[in-house]
């Protein structure tokens, strides 16, 4: 039986989103056998899921090899996307050589995104489908198609929410299906707390 949400149980807040997949992934499920997809994809979620929660976030799905994690569900928007950000690092860093189904190594991008959002309170749990409702969840999937191999990229109003403690390096604008501007992108250095904003030379 589905779940209908009244109006009540709604509110518009500002989250962070963060998508993160695994590159190659495509090619890399035509050589395997559907038992060894499952093994690595089991190994990769467990991998993500932990970090994101160590960091105050919330899984909203896994897709394929996407996942989909919520910042600032509850909580200071700010840290939130500093939380985001960092925890996308964190998981490249964790799975950065290691093998997965016992042989394969994997690559990932990682896109972040922050804006208001409708939450759906009665979904605010992991696997909680439509959690939140807004187009910065549309904005963190397609940075994170545009984000180069084994990097974290950000959309502006996260960059300057956390520019503070996370360097960053600018990268050239994306001109984005759906988007009438092109999109500013910064790509996310460091984990630890950085004064300085690296701006494209």
């Amino acid at each position: 039986m589905s779940v209908v949400t009244t109006p009540d149980r709604c509110r518009r807040q500002h989250v962070t989103v963060l998508f993160i997949d695994i590159v190659g992934f495509t090619t890399l499920v035509e050589e395997l056998d559907c038992a060894e997809v499952r093994e690595l994809q089991m190994e990769y979620f467990a991998q993500v899921s932990a970090v994101v929660r160590r960091f105050g976030g919330v899984v909203e799905k896994f897709v394929g090899d996407a996942v989909m994690a919520v910042f600032g569900v509850t909580g200071d928007p700010a840290a939130a996307a500093h939380a985001a950000v960092r925890a996308g690092l964190a998981v490249q860093q964790a799975l950065r050589g290691r093998l997965l189904a016992g042989r394969h190594t994997v690559r990932t991008r990682v896109g972040v995104a922050t804006g208001e959002v409708i939450v759906d309170l009665d979904a605010t749990r992991d696997g909680g489908q439509g959690m939140v409702s807004g187009r910065v969840v549309t904005t963190a999937s397609r940075l994170q198609t545009y984000a180069p191999h084994d990097t974290v990229v950000v959309c502006a109003q996260t960059r300057q929410i956390t520019g503070a403690l996370i360097a960053y390096q600018e990268l050239p604008p994306m001109t984005m299906a759906g988007k009438p501007q092109p999109v500013e992108l910064w790509r996310a250095l460091t984990l630890e707390a950085a004064p300085c904003i690296l701006a494209a030379a």
